[in-house]
């Protein structure tokens, strides 16, 4: 059972639920944590089970990098919208630094999400 970390930026938020739900038997094998808003709307879409932190933008993705620096998350998938301005872009560089650093596996789009699940 591996410990996955959700999150989206706002205008991914509807193509992680999406993607959630095609997903949701592989997924509701795993331990889900996600931050606030993403954790809910997956929730809400998909009926599964996710242990919420806080919105990304009041901590939450500091709270998932904190998980990955203390060895308690095995994957993060991270829908980034590369076209928008984040205003907690610091910590969005963070935590993808610490997924690299640690060696976690992050999937920032559909496609890594989908090789990295099949990968478990």
């Amino acid at each position: 059972m591996a410990r996955i970390g959700l999150v989206a930026h706002d205008d991914k938020k509807d193509d992680l639920c999406r993607w959630a739900e095609m997903h949701r038997d592989k997924l509701s094998q795993h331990d889900l944590w996600g931050t606030g808003t993403t954790g809910s709307r997956i929730m809400a879409a998909t009926g599964l089970e996710v242990q919420l932190l806080k919105s990304g933008p009041l901590g939450g993705d500091q709270q998932l990098g904190a998980m990955i620096c203390e060895g308690r998350l095995d994957m993060l998938i991270f829908f980034i919208d590369p076209l928008s301005a984040q205003p907690h872009d610091v910590d969005v560089k963070a935590l993808t630094r610490l997924a690299t650093l640690y060696d976690v596996p992050c999937a920032n789009n559909k496609s890594t999400a989908d090789a990295v699940l099949a990968y478990l």
